[in-house]
């Protein structure tokens, strides 16, 4: 007789070799662990386009190649589960940009000849520049490293409460309904219609391959779950779920296909959404614990979409509930990649924080994460909306937030890298004859400005247009206001506050501070010598030693962390005091994403010491090896006093070997830790508990050690997975402990 535990193991082990067989189809992969499964032999999609630069565009081309997608996925049913469906590729693999192919399509010569078309195409080709070029702003953009937002995908939230109210057939019913009072939107109408039926069309091949399996099973249990799990898709085919298997199975499906379309990882506050189908459950006597567990692990198996638990209302009342304890002891028993983030308050539920601290030492797979409330609502209310709809923005990304439903914030997609913008004034101030620290920030601020103007006009480009380039079919279905109107949800959103982050606050803050103390205090070196070094790259070692050796960024010594603020005052100011048309506001933060490799190749020496084409610092963190002493508090603070402070967020991403196990004390450290973050103004903490020494190991052979799960920064991913240059990231990151 399989137990839960046992069908949670077999599940675990085909997650591993998934991961593995993923890895030799598709490389390193330094991104999410995506839910994925290998592709199936003789997995083959050939797609429509409708631009002659061998692309595809529109809402009718959009749908076409979703389906087209979507059909070629075969069923995939694996009888120790109680929940169906899988993910295999993505539409954006098709958009004929070579830059973007996964290395098995670039592998099949018919595929990427057929994709890829004229690699010599001088611009991606998920943007339609042909009708909505932007060449005028491409100079700025590239001078100052921006990652522009232009082509950027999903990052909004839909509302799962609309889906899970009206359910597949009720989206058909809801289209027709608003067609005839939306005359002249056959379009888009059209091409949402013919999505909806392809996810039936998903959804019947799993009730196909659900009759095949239970025809041949033999083991009594197995047939059972199996028969339960056919019910429940025949259920969930065109109805609203009505129960919480139903309505786990439902979140799956749904997760699958908006993954297919446009990556989207958004998923909502799991322990609310899916509470009132739980009590019902367990009123009515058809639903245990143990049961729902395993549902809920069978869910974050599927796909690590993310998810916040527990929180606040607007009435200040914590939200903590059963099911929310019932999630956490779910990842536990699946133990593998997930994206869970705690939201923390100063009135949350004491003993479920401690439980969730508890996880992080248990499994050091770098999850649950956690937010501060308090900090994300006041910043958050600063845009002009109200403490009630503040409350809803919850984390559902890498560093983001997002009111599901309501908001179309683009985070994460727009990038402005400020160790470039430093190496540009630098530039100019070598041209100038009166040369000092005051007069490099002049000329900095007056380029940061120009930096956020030209990233403000790729914005207003990217929302004016991504409806007619690519309209979010998916996540329209539960978007307010998208199918009522006939409006994709970039034209209908009642928030538009856009994210953008800048990278590289430590890079300028330690070369500002370098200068100030061994330039213009101390002397050691004059204006031309500096020039010189950061020219010829350090060629003489003892510069970049001088230059390298003064007090950092979060060390809490000297005054780089005095230029951190600065730099975060004048980025803010920059940012917020940029004009928007229609009632968009620009949202400062600070952050990287997984981008510190790519941005360091854009920027030559600095003044801190960094050689050219070395990594950038990540987010508001320190560069590595910032204190000689580990200073896991250090870098708390530092972190805590440069929030930008209007509901986006500068995340501590902290990576230690606790000196003191959990039953010596650890959790209870780790929360005081996360708690004095919060309580400083802090707004997001990822964090990695980790075994140094298997770490080390896993460096140096990480296939030994197929089950190691780091949190490279937002996302959680198997370190075998990622690249050396990105495992060695997570390694520079690694502090001594606590």
């Amino acid at each position: 007789m399989l137990s839960y535990a046992d069908r949670i193991a077999s599940m675990r082990e085909t997650k591993i070799r998934h991961t593995l067989e993923k890895r030799t189809q598709n490389g390193f992969t330094d991104l999410d662990d995506f839910g994925t499964v290998p592709l199936s032999e003789g997995y083959e999609v050939l797609p429509y386009y409708n631009s002659e630069n061998g692309s595809f565009y529109g809402a009718a081309a959009m749908a076409e190649n979703f389906c087209r997608v979507l059909d070629a996925h075969e069923a995939y049913v694996d009888p120790m589960e109680m929940l169906c469906g899988r993910w295999r590729d993505m539409l954006v693999n098709y958009r004929g940009d070579i830059h973007y192919m996964p290395d098995w399509m670039k592998k099949n010569e018919k595929l990427r000849n057929f994709v890829a078309g004229d690699v010599t195409a001088q611009w991606s080709k998920r943007w339609d520049e042909k009708r909505f070029p932007y060449d005028d702003l491409k100079p700025l953009q590239k001078l100052y490293n921006i990652q522009t937002g232009i082509d950027g995908d999903a990052h909004f939230a839909c509302d799962y409460s609309i889906g899970l109210e009206l359910g597949f057939g009720g989206f058909l019913d809801k289209i027709e309904k608003y067609r005839t009072i939306n005359k002249g939107k056959d379009e888009f109408y059209d091409a949402e219609e013919k999505c909806v039926r392809a996810m039936i069309r998903f959804i019947d091949r799993h009730i196909a391959k659900i009759d095949e399996l239970l025809s041949k099973e033999k083991r009594p249990e197995i047939a059972d779950s199996l028969g339960k799990m056919l019910k429940c898709c025949k259920n969930v085919r065109t109805d609203a779920p009505k129960n919480f298997h139903e309505a786990c199975q439902w979140v799956s499906f749904f997760n699958c296909f908006s993954r297919i379309y446009t990556r989207d990882g958004a998923g909502f506050q799991l322990d609310t959404v899916l509470l009132p189908y739980y009590e019902n459950d367990v009123k009515n006597g058809v639903l245990d614990d143990e049961t729902a567990k395993f549902l809920i692990a069978n869910l974050l198996l599927i796909d690590p979409h993310y998810y916040q638990l527990s929180g606040v209302d607007a009435q200040d009342k914590d939200i903590t509930n059963h099911l929310s304890y019932l999630v956490l002891e779910a990842a536990d028993m699946i133990n593998i990649s997930c994206n869970l983030t705690v939201r923390y308050h100063k009135n949350c539920d004491q003993e479920f924080f401690k439980e969730a601290v508890k996880y992080l030492f248990k499994n050091k797979n770098g999850w649950p994460r956690f937010c501060g409330d308090a900090a994300l609502l006041d910043g958050y209310m600063k845009n002009g909306v109200s403490k009630e709809i503040a409350r809803e923005r919850i984390a559902v990304g890498c560093n983001w937030m997002c009111v599901p439903g309501r908001e179309f914030p683009m985070n994460d997609t727009v990038k402005i890298n400020i160790a470039k913008v430093m190496e540009v004034a630098l530039a100019e101030l070598k041209t100038k004859k009166e040369r000092s620290l005051a007069r490099l920030k002049e000329i900095y601020q007056k380029h940061l400005k120009k930096a956020v103007e030209v990233t403000a006009a790729g914005i207003n480009l990217h929302l004016d247009h991504i409806a007619d380039v690519t309209p979010e079919l998916i996540m329209n279905l539960m978007f307010r206001g998208s199918l009522e109107k006939g409006e994709d949800a970039s034209r209908c959103a009642e928030l538009y506050t856009v994210g953008v982050d800048g990278a590289g606050l430590a890079v300028v803050a330690d070369s500002f501070a370098a200068i100030e103390e061994r330039v213009e205090k101390q002397k050691l070196l004059s204006w031309d010598e500096l020039f010189d070094a950061l020219d010829n790259d350090f060629a003489d070692e003892r510069i970049r030693l001088i230059l390298s050796s003064c007090a950092k960024y979060c060390s809490g010594e000297g005054c780089a962390d005095n230029h951190a603020k600065w730099l975060t005052e004048s980025f803010a100011d920059a940012v917020r005091v940029q004009e928007m048309p229609y009632g968009r506001v620009l949202v400062p933060g600070w952050f990287s994403w997984a981008r510190t490799i790519e941005y360091g190749k854009a920027v030559g020496a600095t003044p801190n010491g960094r050689k050219a084409g070395e990594p950038i610092s990540h987010g508001a963190n320190p560069n590595p090896h910032f204190r000689q002493d580990g200073a896991v508090t250090a870098q708390s603070n530092g972190i805590a006093a440069v929030q930008l402070g209007y509901g986006n967020t500068a995340p501590l991403q902290i990576e230690f070997d606790p000196k003191i196990s959990a039953s010596e004390g650890g959790i209870e450290a780790v929360m005081s830790l996360v708690k004095g973050h919060f309580e400083r103004g802090g707004t997001l903490i990822n964090i990695n508990v980790l075994d140094s020494e298997k770490l080390l190991a896993a460096a140096d052979n990480p296939d030994l050690y197929p089950d190691l799960v780091v949190r490279v920064t937002g996302f959680t991913a198997y370190f075998a997975s990622l690249s050396p240059e990105f495992r060695q990231l997570v390694i520079d990151r690694f502090l001594e402990g606590m």
